[in-house]
């Protein structure tokens, strides 16, 4: 007997109807002799709704009010599925983050799991349950309930299979697998069968929104094989492990993209007071997550500074630099928003040279300025204008023929 961990997200939930149909697939596991873990978002907009509610009351909500506020649309799910699965004569039981042993860091919205007391889980499971647990939270050393951050669903799924040494995770969604880019804008995208970590790292670090990106790193740590696939289907999905057996012959595996992104540059005037280390030391201590960065000095001995954002964190991120002006030491600072991101990945690039050549060839043959680049063994990000970045990634899948 094996151990499963089934993850479904919000879209997967959104109705009694739909619950009823993931309550199928948790019992289909079980019938092929697993033990069987059922990690839940909240259904449907619910964390929306809680959000826009929040906002009626202030725009600058408490945090830690938030988190409680928050944590309760992963639980009405639970005990619905708990519901469901005794409906149909399974032992089942529902448990809260807390209550399944996630202990967290002392971060309200947007903590990292830290351990699993996974006492609890093996009981339950020992007993014969089909256990349900509430995803994205879990709670400090001191007490306070803690949410993961959007997407954290998917990481408490991950996290509980390596704590519990599972056989699979399959993050169950409403797409049946990972394509080549995402196919709601490029028809010509193709499911892949399989991935390696690295390469669903990079991906979903740059945009791609199948999976969040610490649970790939979790699953990359542990060598936890992970699936995506369809919520409510019985087709194979996609296979993210270490090594991958087919489909290895192309040198770009994807593309991703994301928009919404803002540059920031700094200005000095003389590169010898230029702190940059600050700069990113003060972010960092915001929570403000820093993308691409590019320094520059000038012949006549100018530096300067450009880095990428995302667009939301504008405001916050120049609040920070005008306070600390005096001590990073620049002279003016400027913006430019309605960006995006486009990128490529393949583990293929390390052994094939030109490939960033024929990318940057592609785009300036359609007029797609390329605003800055960022480079790593297996991928190439490009910034671009936002209104070009659909056809950036339709050229680009094109060019490196993804879809045979």
């Amino acid at each position: 007997m094996g151990l499963v961990v089934l993850k479904f997200g919000g879209t997967s939930v959104s109705t009694t109807g739909k619950i009823a149909k993931t309550a199928e697939q948790a019992i289909r596991e079980q019938k092929a002799g697993n033990k069987v873990i059922v990690v839940v978002s909240a259904m449907g907009k619910s964390t929306d709704k809680l959000l826009g509610m929040a906002n009626e009351i202030s725009q600058t909500p408490d945090k830690r009010e938030m988190d409680m506020l928050l944590s309760t649309g992963e639980q009405v799910t639970t005990s619905l599925l708990a519901m469901t699965l005794k409906a149909h004569g399974q032992k089942a039981i529902s448990l809260t983050g807390w209550q399944a042993g996630i202990e967290t860091e002392e971060l309200h919205g947007n903590a990292r799991i830290l351990d699993i007391d996974t006492d609890r889980l093996q009981m339950e499971l020992d007993a014969g349950n089909i256990v349900i647990v509430a995803g994205f939270q879990g709670i400090t050393a001191s007490g306070e309930l803690t949410t993961l951050g959007r997407g954290g669903s998917d990481t408490t799924a991950v996290a509980l299979a390596v704590a519990m040494n599972a056989n699979k995770c399959a993050i169950c969604t409403d797409v049946d697998g990972v394509y080549t880019t995402d196919p709601r804008y490029v028809k010509r995208a193709k499911k892949l069968t399989q991935l390696t970590y690295d390469e669903m790292l990079e991906l979903a670090h740059l945009g791609a929104g199948v999976l969040h990106p610490r649970s790939v790193e979790y699953a990359k740590n542990f060598r936890i094989p992970l699936e995506v696939r369809m919520s409510h289907g019985t087709e194979v999905g996609t296979m993210i492990e270490e090594e991958i057996t087919v489909e290895n012959t192309k040198v770009v595996r994807g593309i991703a993209f994301e928009d919404q992104m803002t540059r920031v540059t700094i200005h000095w005037e003389d590169k010898k007071e230029m702190h940059v280390s600050k700069v990113f030391t003060e972010l960092a201590q915001k929570n403000i997550d820093v993308d691409i960065i590019i320094q520059g000095i000038t012949g006549l001995g100018h530096g300067n500074l450009s880095f990428t954002i995302k667009s939301a964190e504008l405001l916050d991120t120049l609040t920070v630099l005008e306070d600390k002006k005096a001590e990073i030491g620049y002279s003016d600072l400027e913006s430019e928003q309605n960006l995006a991101k486009v990128s490529i990945v393949g583990s293929g690039m390390v052994s094939n040279p030109g490939v960033a050549a024929r990318m940057f060839e592609a785009l300036t043959e359609v007029d797609i300025p390329i605003k800055m680049i960022s480079t790593s063994e297996i991928k190439v990000s490009t910034v671009v204008p936002d209104k070009k970045m659909v056809e950036a990634a339709q050229v680009l899948h094109d060019i490196f023929e993804l879809e045979k």
